[in-house]
Protein backbone atom coordinates (compact mmCIF):
# COMPACT_ATOMS: atom_id res chain seq x y z
CA UNK A 1 0.00 0.00 0.00
CA UNK A 2 1.55 3.34 -0.96
CA UNK A 3 1.41 6.77 0.81
CA UNK A 4 -2.45 8.52 0.63
CA UNK A 5 -1.43 12.28 -0.78
CA UNK A 6 -4.69 15.01 0.13
CA UNK A 7 -3.91 18.68 -1.37
CA UNK A 8 -6.25 21.00 -0.21
CA UNK A 9 -7.34 23.89 -2.88
CA UNK A 10 -5.06 26.78 -2.21
CA UNK A 11 -2.21 24.27 -3.15
CA UNK A 12 -2.23 23.90 -6.52
CA UNK A 13 -1.59 27.59 -7.81
CA UNK A 14 0.51 28.44 -4.66
CA UNK A 15 4.36 29.61 -5.01
CA UNK A 16 5.82 29.47 -1.35
CA UNK A 17 9.48 30.94 -0.42
CA UNK A 18 8.68 29.03 3.07
CA UNK A 19 7.65 25.42 3.71
CA UNK A 20 6.72 24.21 6.98
CA UNK A 21 7.09 20.70 7.05
CA UNK A 22 5.20 18.77 10.24
CA UNK A 23 5.57 15.06 10.73
CA UNK A 24 2.95 13.55 13.34
CA UNK A 25 2.99 9.56 14.91
CA UNK A 26 -0.13 9.42 16.82
CA UNK A 27 -0.40 12.83 17.30
CA UNK A 28 -3.10 15.32 16.81
CA UNK A 29 -1.79 18.39 14.96
CA UNK A 30 -4.92 19.76 14.39
CA UNK A 31 -4.69 23.06 16.90
CA UNK A 32 -1.14 23.46 15.31
CA UNK A 33 -3.02 23.98 12.26
CA UNK A 34 -5.79 26.05 13.22
CA UNK A 35 -2.76 28.65 14.91
CA UNK A 36 -0.86 28.43 11.57
CA UNK A 37 -4.23 29.02 8.97
CA UNK A 38 -4.67 31.88 11.28
CA UNK A 39 -1.94 33.59 9.76
CA UNK A 40 -3.02 33.67 6.51
CA UNK A 41 -3.86 37.31 6.06
CA UNK A 42 -0.32 38.51 6.75
CA UNK A 43 1.64 36.07 4.81
CA UNK A 44 1.11 37.37 1.31
CA UNK A 45 1.52 33.66 -0.24
CA UNK A 46 4.74 32.90 0.94
CA UNK A 47 3.99 29.99 3.52
CA UNK A 48 2.75 26.45 2.74
CA UNK A 49 2.15 23.45 4.74
CA UNK A 50 3.29 19.75 4.37
CA UNK A 51 1.86 17.51 7.08
CA UNK A 52 2.68 13.82 7.27
CA UNK A 53 1.19 10.73 8.69
CA UNK A 54 4.08 8.34 9.96
CA UNK A 55 2.40 5.51 10.08
CA UNK A 56 -0.36 6.27 12.95
CA UNK A 57 -3.50 4.49 10.82
CA UNK A 58 -6.11 5.73 12.56
CA UNK A 59 -8.75 6.21 10.14
CA UNK A 60 -10.70 8.52 12.24
CA UNK A 61 -7.83 10.96 12.67
CA UNK A 62 -7.03 10.49 8.86
CA UNK A 63 -10.93 11.75 8.11
CA UNK A 64 -10.76 14.48 10.43
CA UNK A 65 -7.26 16.03 9.01
CA UNK A 66 -8.30 15.56 5.55
CA UNK A 67 -11.41 17.91 6.41
CA UNK A 68 -9.16 20.52 8.38
CA UNK A 69 -6.67 20.68 5.27
CA UNK A 70 -9.57 20.98 2.88
CA UNK A 71 -10.83 24.12 4.90
CA UNK A 72 -7.89 25.64 5.35
CA UNK A 73 -6.66 29.04 3.76
CA UNK A 74 -3.24 28.40 3.69
CA UNK A 75 -1.80 26.05 0.94
CA UNK A 76 -1.91 22.66 2.67
CA UNK A 77 -0.81 18.51 1.34
CA UNK A 78 -1.03 16.40 3.63
CA UNK A 79 0.30 12.39 2.71
CA UNK A 80 -0.35 9.61 4.80
CA UNK A 81 2.09 6.75 5.45
CA UNK A 82 0.73 2.88 5.90
CA UNK A 83 3.88 2.50 7.84
CA UNK A 84 6.32 4.24 9.76
CA UNK A 85 9.36 5.58 8.28
CA UNK A 86 11.14 7.02 11.03
CA UNK A 87 12.06 10.86 12.09
CA UNK A 88 15.00 10.50 9.81
CA UNK A 89 13.07 8.88 7.35
CA UNK A 90 9.99 11.13 7.56
CA UNK A 91 11.93 14.44 7.48
CA UNK A 92 14.10 13.58 4.37
CA UNK A 93 10.29 12.47 2.45
CA UNK A 94 8.91 15.75 3.65
CA UNK A 95 11.35 17.91 2.27
CA UNK A 96 11.04 16.29 -1.30
CA UNK A 97 7.23 16.51 -0.91
CA UNK A 98 7.56 20.81 -0.39
CA UNK A 99 7.94 23.45 -2.75
CA UNK A 100 10.06 26.66 -0.73
CA UNK A 101 13.59 27.28 -0.80
CA UNK A 102 12.94 27.07 2.97
CA UNK A 103 12.04 24.48 5.10
CA UNK A 104 10.80 25.20 8.22
CA UNK A 105 10.55 21.42 10.42
CA UNK A 106 7.86 21.81 13.25
CA UNK A 107 6.82 19.11 15.36
CA UNK A 108 3.34 18.75 15.48
CA UNK A 109 3.42 18.84 19.31
CA UNK A 110 4.00 22.57 19.13
CA UNK A 111 1.84 25.98 19.59
CA UNK A 112 3.52 29.46 18.32
CA UNK A 113 4.40 31.91 21.17
CA UNK A 114 2.88 35.06 18.94
CA UNK A 115 0.34 35.54 16.27
CA UNK A 116 3.23 36.30 13.91
CA UNK A 117 5.15 32.96 14.23
CA UNK A 118 5.31 32.55 10.56
CA UNK A 119 5.25 36.32 9.14
CA UNK A 120 9.01 36.18 11.06
CA UNK A 121 10.55 32.92 9.86
CA UNK A 122 8.93 33.81 6.37
CA UNK A 123 10.53 37.08 6.59
CA UNK A 124 13.67 35.58 7.76
CA UNK A 125 13.61 33.75 5.11
CA UNK A 126 12.74 35.89 2.32
CA UNK A 127 15.51 38.99 3.74
CA UNK A 128 18.34 36.78 5.19
CA UNK A 129 18.14 33.43 3.63
CA UNK A 130 20.11 31.68 6.43
CA UNK A 131 21.68 28.23 5.83
CA UNK A 132 20.00 27.50 9.17
CA UNK A 133 18.27 29.00 12.06
CA UNK A 134 16.86 27.53 15.71
CA UNK A 135 13.50 29.79 16.80
CA UNK A 136 13.53 28.32 20.45
CA UNK A 137 10.84 26.89 22.25
CA UNK A 138 9.25 27.31 25.30
CA UNK A 139 7.01 26.15 27.95
CA UNK A 140 4.78 29.00 27.93
CA UNK A 141 1.76 26.73 27.04
CA UNK A 142 2.65 23.38 28.09
CA UNK A 143 0.43 21.79 30.45
CA UNK A 144 1.15 22.01 34.35
CA UNK A 145 -0.29 18.25 35.20
CA UNK A 146 1.52 17.04 38.29
CA UNK A 147 2.49 14.03 36.38
CA UNK A 148 4.62 16.10 33.95
CA UNK A 149 6.30 18.21 36.80
CA UNK A 150 9.84 16.37 36.37
CA UNK A 151 9.87 16.47 32.49
CA UNK A 152 9.21 20.44 32.94
CA UNK A 153 12.03 20.85 35.21
CA UNK A 154 14.53 19.20 33.37
CA UNK A 155 13.13 21.07 29.60
CA UNK A 156 13.07 24.66 31.62
CA UNK A 157 16.67 23.44 32.69
CA UNK A 158 18.33 22.10 29.25
CA UNK A 159 16.42 23.34 26.59
CA UNK A 160 14.34 26.15 26.75
CA UNK A 161 17.87 28.56 25.97
CA UNK A 162 17.95 32.03 24.99
CA UNK A 163 18.93 32.82 21.52
CA UNK A 164 21.98 34.77 22.50
CA UNK A 165 23.22 31.55 24.76
CA UNK A 166 22.40 29.36 22.39
CA UNK A 167 24.77 30.99 20.09
CA UNK A 168 27.51 30.29 21.92
CA UNK A 169 27.53 26.34 20.83
CA UNK A 170 25.27 26.37 17.66
CA UNK A 171 25.06 23.19 16.68
CA UNK A 172 24.06 21.56 19.93
CA UNK A 173 21.03 23.96 20.46
CA UNK A 174 19.90 22.36 17.07
CA UNK A 175 16.24 20.76 17.54
CA UNK A 176 13.77 19.51 14.60
CA UNK A 177 10.95 20.98 17.09
CA UNK A 178 11.28 24.29 15.01
CA UNK A 179 14.05 24.92 13.09
CA UNK A 180 14.63 26.51 9.45
CA UNK A 181 16.92 24.69 6.99
CA UNK A 182 17.48 26.39 3.23
CA UNK A 183 16.80 23.67 0.69
CA UNK A 184 20.38 23.33 -0.42
CA UNK A 185 21.81 23.08 2.77
CA UNK A 186 19.22 20.33 3.21
CA UNK A 187 20.07 18.85 0.07
CA UNK A 188 23.79 18.52 0.92
CA UNK A 189 23.31 17.25 4.58
CA UNK A 190 20.03 15.09 4.77
CA UNK A 191 19.18 13.49 8.44
CA UNK A 192 20.80 10.38 8.73
CA UNK A 193 18.45 7.42 8.47
CA UNK A 194 20.60 5.25 10.14
CA UNK A 195 18.92 6.39 13.46
CA UNK A 196 16.36 4.97 14.57
CA UNK A 197 13.84 5.30 17.70
CA UNK A 198 14.14 8.82 19.29
CA UNK A 199 16.68 11.35 19.65
CA UNK A 200 20.38 12.51 18.86
CA UNK A 201 19.79 12.29 15.32
CA UNK A 202 19.09 16.37 14.89
CA UNK A 203 22.26 17.36 16.88
CA UNK A 204 24.12 15.36 14.78
CA UNK A 205 22.85 16.40 11.70
CA UNK A 206 23.85 19.89 13.08
CA UNK A 207 27.28 19.11 13.60
CA UNK A 208 27.66 17.78 10.16
CA UNK A 209 26.04 20.89 9.10
CA UNK A 210 27.50 23.64 11.00
CA UNK A 211 31.24 22.29 9.86
CA UNK A 212 30.45 23.78 6.14
CA UNK A 213 27.30 26.02 7.01
CA UNK A 214 26.70 28.79 9.77
CA UNK A 215 23.77 28.39 12.71
CA UNK A 216 21.92 30.88 13.42
CA UNK A 217 20.00 31.31 16.61
CA UNK A 218 16.64 33.45 16.68
CA UNK A 219 14.04 34.84 18.80
CA UNK A 220 10.76 32.89 17.41
CA UNK A 221 9.86 30.18 19.99
CA UNK A 222 6.94 27.78 20.30
CA UNK A 223 5.90 26.28 23.05
CA UNK A 224 6.95 22.41 23.38
CA UNK A 225 2.92 20.89 24.54
CA UNK A 226 3.96 16.95 24.85
CA UNK A 227 5.49 16.82 27.93
CA UNK A 228 5.97 13.51 29.04
CA UNK A 229 5.85 11.39 32.05
CA UNK A 230 8.89 9.91 33.89
CA UNK A 231 7.99 6.37 32.45
CA UNK A 232 7.82 7.70 29.02
CA UNK A 233 10.68 9.33 28.90
CA UNK A 234 12.68 6.87 30.41
CA UNK A 235 11.88 4.58 27.81
CA UNK A 236 12.58 7.59 25.19
CA UNK A 237 16.20 7.44 26.66
CA UNK A 238 16.68 4.09 26.34
CA UNK A 239 16.05 4.31 22.65
CA UNK A 240 18.01 7.29 22.75
CA UNK A 241 21.18 5.40 23.98
CA UNK A 242 22.31 3.90 20.81
CA UNK A 243 22.00 6.69 18.82
CA UNK A 244 24.08 9.02 21.44
CA UNK A 245 26.81 6.27 20.98
CA UNK A 246 26.28 6.57 16.78
CA UNK A 247 26.87 9.98 17.01
CA UNK A 248 29.64 9.91 19.43
CA UNK A 249 31.23 7.50 17.05
CA UNK A 250 30.84 9.70 14.40
CA UNK A 251 32.25 12.98 15.71
CA UNK A 252 34.39 11.85 18.60
CA UNK A 253 36.19 15.26 19.11
CA UNK A 254 33.38 17.46 19.31
CA UNK A 255 30.71 14.54 21.37
CA UNK A 256 34.03 14.27 23.58
CA UNK A 257 33.46 17.74 24.88
CA UNK A 258 30.07 17.26 25.97
CA UNK A 259 29.17 16.82 29.65
CA UNK A 260 26.63 14.09 29.04
CA UNK A 261 29.73 11.90 27.38
CA UNK A 262 32.24 13.04 29.98
CA UNK A 263 29.74 12.00 32.64
CA UNK A 264 29.12 8.67 30.97
CA UNK A 265 32.94 7.89 30.32
CA UNK A 266 33.48 8.41 34.27
CA UNK A 267 30.45 6.22 35.61
CA UNK A 268 31.49 3.16 32.99
CA UNK A 269 33.89 2.14 35.52
CA UNK A 270 31.47 2.40 38.54
CA UNK A 271 31.14 -1.34 39.80
CA UNK A 272 27.93 -2.42 39.83
CA UNK A 273 26.71 0.41 37.36
CA UNK A 274 23.19 -1.71 36.11
CA UNK A 275 22.17 -1.78 40.18
CA UNK A 276 22.54 1.79 40.23
CA UNK A 277 20.98 2.69 36.93
CA UNK A 278 17.81 1.01 38.15
CA UNK A 279 17.77 2.36 41.51
CA UNK A 280 17.72 6.24 39.70
CA UNK A 281 14.93 5.15 37.70
CA UNK A 282 12.77 4.02 40.94
CA UNK A 283 13.98 7.67 42.40
CA UNK A 284 12.94 9.37 39.49
CA UNK A 285 9.69 7.70 39.55
CA UNK A 286 8.60 8.16 43.47
CA UNK A 287 6.12 11.16 43.65
CA UNK A 288 6.82 11.80 47.63
CA UNK A 289 10.73 13.00 46.41
CA UNK A 290 11.15 16.62 45.50
CA UNK A 291 10.91 17.15 41.52
CA UNK A 292 14.12 18.16 41.80
CA UNK A 293 15.56 15.10 43.13
CA UNK A 294 13.51 13.37 40.77
CA UNK A 295 14.78 15.36 37.74
CA UNK A 296 18.38 14.59 39.28
CA UNK A 297 17.86 10.77 39.16
CA UNK A 298 16.57 10.62 35.56
CA UNK A 299 19.36 12.91 34.09
CA UNK A 300 21.61 9.75 36.03
CA UNK A 301 19.41 7.44 34.77
CA UNK A 302 19.99 8.71 31.23
CA UNK A 303 24.06 9.33 31.44
CA UNK A 304 24.20 5.63 32.82
CA UNK A 305 22.49 4.19 29.59
CA UNK A 306 24.92 6.16 27.73
CA UNK A 307 27.64 4.72 29.85
CA UNK A 308 26.49 1.34 28.74
CA UNK A 309 26.68 2.39 24.74
CA UNK A 310 29.88 4.30 24.66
Amino acid sequence: MSAVIVENAAWAKATPILSVLMPFLRDDPEDLLKRLDAEVPALGGAVEIVVLDDGTQDATLTERLTRRVQAMALPVRLITLPTNEGRSGGRNRLSTAARGQSLLFLDSDMLPDTDRFLKTWADLAANENPAVAFGGFSLLQAPADARFAVHRAMAAKSDCVPHDERAKQPEKYVFTSNLLVRRDVFEAEAFDAGFTGWGWEDVEWAIRVSQRFPITHVDNAATHLGLDTVETLARKYEQAAPNFARMAARHPQIVAAYPSYRAARKLKAVPGLPLWRSLARKAAGTEALPVAARAFSLRLYRTMLYADAV
